[in-house]
């Protein structure tokens, strides 16, 4: 379902990034990053035409990452939030939005991912 996705990822752990960039490159995924902050995150999403889902870590480099949320939000981008922790502002902003903890099972984000890129072509 992900192949040729152009899938967006602000996530600032290193490893944590690279292996979700490996694994959705491996499903066939254009992957749009990943970015380490919200500043270069927005950067990258100026810059895209085309974004068909992203993966949103909550809490990149120690900002929260709403601005990222809102700005896709306004573009209909669905997206997904990665956290290691409850975050309620998060949660009460965007109430029934997808949210994955850390640490990440792969195939679970995976399903996640492939549930909004149907629901968004529906």
């Amino acid at each position: 379902m992900l192949e040729g996705c152009r899938i967006f990822l602000v996530e600032n752990e290193f490893m944590l990034a690279q292996e979700f960039q490996y694994e959705l490159e491996a499903a066939g995924a254009v992957v749009l990053g990943p970015e380490p902050s919200v500043h270069r995150g927005l950067a990258r999403m100026r810059d895209q035409l085309r974004i068909d889902a992203a993966v949103l870590d909550v809490n990149p480099d120690g900002e929260r990452v709403l601005p990222v949320a809102d700005a896709l939000l306004a573009r209909r981008v669905p997206f997904l939030f990665t956290s290691g922790y409850e975050d309620m502002v998060v949660l009460d902003r965007y109430h029934g939005m997808t949210k994955c903890d850390k640490p990440i099972d792969t195939r679970g984000l995976f399903k996640a991912l492939d549930r909004l890129v149907a629901s968004d072509r529906a």
